[in-house]
């Protein structure tokens, strides 16, 4: 009876762990290619304000929701120095919005421009550059080895 225990409670372990790395490798957030990128750079410069926080929980996803199902995933990025560390960063920040299809990201955006340029006040004083480019190639290496999406 306890090794017929043992054996259950070792199946059900086993199931966990399984479930647990199947999930973790579903939910990440990964480019793929023939996706596109949507990259807003915020130039660094004298007088330039940029409010961190309140692009990360306020600014980035309510422009997000305006995008709906067409966004993957969207990262941001600090700027903390250029070439050296002793230069300043080029950008204060940048945005990546990644998408499937550029006309429904056109259209949302069109439809919500207002809102996005009104928010601008809140949190810098930067005209932003945006590009939206297409993932072309995208290699991964890992553990000394070429993994090739």
């Amino acid at each position: 009876m306890a090794t017929k225990l043992r054996f259950v409670l070792l199946i059900l372990a086993f199931t966990g762990l399984t479930n647990c790395v199947t999930a973790q490798q579903k939910h990440s957030p990964a480019p793929e290619a023939g996706m596109f990128k949507v990259t807003i750079l915020y130039p660094n410069g004298d007088d330039k304000t940029f409010d961190m926080d309140y692009y990360e929980k306020k600014h980035m996803p309510m422009v997000a929701g305006f995008i709906g199902k067409n966004l993957k995933f969207y990262e941001i990025d600090k700027g903390i120095s250029g070439r050296t560390p002793n230069d300043k960063a080029p950008y204060v920040a940048v945005g990546y919005f990644y998408i499937t299809d550029v006309t429904e990201y056109n259209k949302a955006i069109a439809q919500n421009r207002d809102a996005i340029i009104s928010d601008f006040k809140n949190y810098t004083n930067i005209q932003p550059i945006i590009q939206i480019s297409e993932i072309k190639h995208i290699r991964v290496l890992s553990g000394g080895t070429d993994d090739l999406r």
